[in-house]
């Protein structure tokens, strides 16, 4: 598994935590920034994260800003995102298993580096449940597919 990792200056010393776990656990990762705390427009690494896992190049991603609600936007206006805003670990499992979650997002602001960890842990072992929750994930898919198609 790859991970893409990102943040802005409210959730970098969160994401580090992160980063600092996956090189722990063996888990390929890369940093897309932001690489200090200096102020900075978090879609601009929502959006650097959510392209790489859009893509294929990364199987996951992970997000943090303040309050993990704002990289979480940003992503999910990537076509093939689906970012799931977490703050627990049974929402981390339900993201996965129910919505087959690609992306991640927490704020540092809201949930501490030892319970982000349970969450990363947890989000990163579920697997999608499929079933049902496969025909539901396709008609979001559907959704997004006829928005895409529009002429503005």
């Amino acid at each position: 598994m790859r991970v893409a990792l990102g943040s802005d200056h409210g959730g970098f010393h969160l994401k580090a935590v992160i980063k600092e776990y996956l090189d722990r656990q063996g888990i390929a990762n890369y940093d897309f920034g932001t690489y200090d705390a200096g102020a900075v427009d978090y879609p601009d690494f929502a959006r650097k994260v959510a392209e790489a896992v859009a893509s294929g190049e990364y199987d996951r991603g992970i997000l943090c800003c303040g309050t993990g609600i704002g990289v979480c936007i940003a992503a999910n206006k990537v076509p093939g995102i689906r970012a799931a805003h977490c703050h627990d670990t049974f929402s981390a499992r339900a993201s996965r298993e129910h919505n087959d979650a690609n992306i991640l997002t927490m704020g540092e602001r809201v949930v501490g580096p030892g319970l982000a960890l349970e969450i990363v842990a947890t989000w990163l072992e579920a697997g999608f449940s499929g079933g049902r929750h496969a025909r539901r994930v396709a008609k979001i898919s559907a959704i997004e597919a006829s928005y895409s198609c529009r002429k503005e």
